[in-house]
């Protein structure tokens, strides 16, 4: 797995490290009376459909211009509406993620964070269908003369990583002990500062960052790692009705054009083979 943060952003990125912060993300339909949603889906909350995140991590969510957006919150919010209810945003740190700490508290109903899909997480929580196929990428500061993930090693220069993501996790898997950054605005910032080199991440994060042309002249793609990793949402272990809800709406987006739609506004270039993702 995460710059376009203010400093109301900050703010609650801080604020995330003893509690979550509840923002209201993209409009939906009016709310339910009870907690009881379209197609018998229990809510956390009446009238909402909470969903559990990690800001920032464009471009599936991050904070522009005082609200919630994101490839993940407008598929989220095409749940929502099919439910009948709003969407709300919970700003959680992203270990809970791998527990489903949130979801088997009752907090919130949905997880929503750029999350690959992996057998270790299906022990504690239920993934929708994959919803994105990602692809991890390094990207280096042009003057460091890095020219692949192994040159890192080879020319002693330091790697960074977003903590608790499987990007991290490949890496120290082939043999890099990386610098661990809380989020992925730390990582573009440690790569900014000199902290690090380069650093691995997401390739859509990485496109949404060249974006931006100070980051474009500085940095540069010196390696796709194609790790299979496919994105998922979770829900609690055993709510089956809400997962179909939620795969449900993946499916129709993807039959209607919204999918195809969103993934331009938010990702870029849409690949129709993201549209069909094997079984992860």
């Amino acid at each position: 797995m995460n710059t376009l943060l203010g400093r109301r952003a900050r703010i609650l990125a801080a604020t995330t490290a003893t509690a979550g912060m509840l923002l209201v993300a993209g409009c939906t339909s009016s709310g339910s009376a009870g907690k009881t949603a379209a197609g018998g889906v229990e809510l956390a909350k009446a009238g909402q459909l909470t969903t559990c995140t990690h800001l920032p991590y464009p471009p599936f969510q991050s904070e522009i211009d005082g609200k919630v957006q994101g490839f993940d919150v407008s598929l989220i919010d095409l749940v929502a509406k099919d439910l009948g209810v709003k969407q709300q945003i919970l700003d959680t740190p992203f270990e809970n993620f791998k527990t489903g700490a949130f979801l088997n508290s009752g907090q919130c109903d949905v997880a929503a964070a750029g999350m690959t899909i992996t057998a270790e997480r299906k022990k504690h929580v239920d993934f929708s269908d994959p919803y994105f196929d990602a692809t991890q990428a390094v990207l280096a500061d042009k003057k460091s003369g890095i020219t692949s993930l192994a040159d890192v090693k080879a020319k002693g220069k330091k790697l960074g990583a977003q903590a608790q993501t499987t990007g991290e996790d490949y890496v120290k898997k082939e043999g890099f002990d990386p610098i661990s950054f809380e989020s992925s605005d730390a990582v573009i910032n440690g790569l900014r500062t000199g902290q690090v080199q380069a650093v691995v991440i997401d390739y859509p994060v990485v496109q949404g960052w060249l974006k931006d042309k100070a980051n474009a002249d500085a940095f540069k793609v010196v390696d796709n790692l194609n790790t299979g990793e496919q994105y998922g949402f979770t829900v609690k272990k055993g709510n089956s009705k809400l997962l179909a809800a939620i795969n449900k709406a993946i499916k129709d987006a993807k039959a209607d054009g919204t999918y195809k739609k969103l993934y331009e506004q938010w990702i870029g270039p849409y690949n129709p083979s993201v549209a069909s993702p094997s079984a992860s």
